[in-house]
């Protein structure tokens, strides 16, 4: 069970670190022109790593391909565009700290759809959590939010929140279909396949021409150590432990974002950013925080 946690912070980590690489490869390229190349890359690595871990690459059949379909439409195509989209404009700290609300929207729809137990802890850490996301989008005068709306780039983060959730609930699943590793390929697959037409329509072909040795290298850090690995270990820990441990793992990402953010880009760090970030944190603390047992007397 070691190795598990241990894999679990390793793929929190690396994606931790596509807030920032993602933020550096929006200069150069389109969001379907980076989103597709990703999971071509991806794809490739995943292919022959699957083939040497598990023998072969699982073939896809009836029963799996509607699931596998369902992976690559939410974590793969919907979230990367979204995601690339967003971080034109929305600074990798604060983008990294609305998505770190995911277990509690995961939390949420595991007790709708799978009839987890919902308890008043976690309706609290989920409001709890949600105070911080409007913290953080308003930038500490939620007023001004009322006012003003949300930005694009805000909206298409929120929407990776909800992606990310659908991907994680899909995930538990999947896994009784397919293992990991194998699942995770077909998803890339499958997802690469479905940025295709639109990265092509947006500019691909002029964007890789025109990619030079710093948008090449975020493309490998997204291909083999976020994307190959970080998936791969993330699924392991959802099969061994379930989507709602597993998804605690996921607050390790803000950190390592808004860190990074401020390392190598030199983003701000302001209070409301701060003061948000810990209210997300801790709102999913007390929604997958189990209630104390009282003993029988």
């Amino acid at each position: 069970m070691t190795a598990i946690y241990c894999k679990l912070i390793g793929s929190a980590v690396l994606w931790g670190g596509t807030w920032v690489a993602g933020r550096v490869l929006g200069r150069y390229l389109e969001p379907f022109s980076a989103a597709f190349m990703r999971f071509l890359i991806a794809s490739i690595f995943l292919f022959f790593l699957t083939a040497r871990l598990e023998g072969r690459v699982p073939k896809l059949t009836r029963q799996t391909l509607p699931w596998l379909l369902l992976l690559a439409a939410t974590g793969i195509f919907a979230y990367n565009a979204l995601f690339f989209a967003g971080l034109r404009t929305v600074p990798a700290g604060r983008a990294a700290m609305i998505v770190a609300s995911i277990p509690a929207v995961v939390a949420l729809f595991s007790a709708l759809l799978f009839k987890e137990r919902f308890t008043v802890l976690k309706a609290c850490g989920i409001a709890v959590s949600f105070a911080g996301v409007g913290l953080i989008v308003s930038g500490g005068d939620p007023g001004a939010l009322l006012r003003q709306g949300l930005s694009f780039g805000d909206v298409c983060i929120f929407g990776c929140v909800l992606t990310w959730a659908a991907y994680t609930l899909a995930g538990k699943k999947a896994m009784e279909r397919v293992a990991p590793y194998g699942a995770v390929t077909w998803s890339c697959i499958l997802g690469a396949a479905m940025l295709l037409p639109p990265a092509l329509a947006t500019g691909l072909v002029r964007d890789v021409a025109a990619a030079g040795p710093v948008a090449w290298g975020c493309l490998l850090f997204f291909g083999v150590l976020a994307t190959g690995f970080g998936f791969s270990w993330y699924y392991e820990g959802v099969r061994a432990i379930g989507p709602t441990k597993a998804g605690v793992f996921i607050n390790l990402v803000p950190v390592t974002a808004v860190f990074l953010g401020w390392l190598l880009l030199g983003e701000p760090l302001s209070s409301s950013l701060a003061l948000g970030g810990t209210l997300v944190l801790a709102g999913v603390w007390l929604t997958n925080r189990r209630p104390l047992q009282t003993k029988n007397r």
